[in-house]
């Protein structure tokens, strides 16, 4: 199974951090964001990535070449303009899915985790499109995004409301008659919720949102002395 990490953004709330340098290679810990993915990745066992980037996107390609470094093997999908989540991954599937391989791995590339992503298993079944990674809501996301109920289905909306992580096992059927304008991935799981056709796995570990320069110094903080974020 194949994996992508979303490094698209321009990293707006980051500014001026990403003026010149793109959100997946600021730095925490003594090394960049998505280089922390990558070596989450290879541990868990994902060998073949894509990236895809916009925002000066020469440099993550330049940083990562082909991935031999990491022992991943990487391939990027370059967007030019960026696209919305769900449209990037459309424009990757042709990267991440073949006939044999209909399920993939997403991770966005601005957050920080303990997520054992081997934990990741497509269902057996035809009924599910997507199993996203849900945590616990952090203080400056209080409301969360999606109910998840007792019997793991997630709905829109609900009084478990937990936060989506950006962590997600997607289906290449969730997109089917989408194209790359399709926009944000957010509509597209609530379609497929509406059928009951999306499932939830609740991570208590750690998790950041690294969004900001100050959760970016919080993160940096915390790694460097050896611990991790609260």
């Amino acid at each position: 199974m194949k994996a992508m990490i979303l490094a698209a953004g321009k990293g707006e709330r980051m500014r001026p951090l990403t003026l010149s340098t793109p959100k997946p290679l600021l730095v925490a810990g003594g090394k960049p964001l998505i280089v922390h993915h990558i070596e989450h990745l290879q541990a868990a066992g994902f060998r073949d990535l894509v990236i895809n980037h916009a925002w000066l996107g020469e440099q993550i390609e330049q940083a990562l070449g082909d991935g031999r470094d990491y022992g991943v093997r990487i391939r990027y999908s370059a967007e030019g303009e960026p696209l919305e989540t769900a449209g990037g991954i459309i424009r990757a599937l042709p990267l991440l899915t073949d006939e044999g391989d209909t399920w993939f791995l997403v991770i966005n590339g601005d957050i920080w985790t303990d997520f054992p992503l081997s934990r990741l298993i497509p269902p057996d079944d035809d009924c599910t499109d997507a199993v996203l990674v849900m945590t616990d809501n952090p203080d400056h996301y209080p409301n969360g995004d999606f109910h998840l109920g007792s019997d793991g289905v997630l709905a829109s909306d609900g009084p478990n409301r937990l936060t989506f992580s950006g962590i997600s096992l997607l289906h290449r059927r969730l997109f089917a008659g989408l194209d790359d304008s399709a926009g944000k991935l957010g509509p597209v799981l609530r379609r497929a919720m509406a059928n009951d056709r999306v499932r939830g796995v609740h991570h208590t570990g750690q998790w950041l949102d690294v969004g900001t320069p100050q959760r970016l110094d919080e993160l940096d903080k915390r790694l460097s002395h050896g611990g991790v974020p609260s």
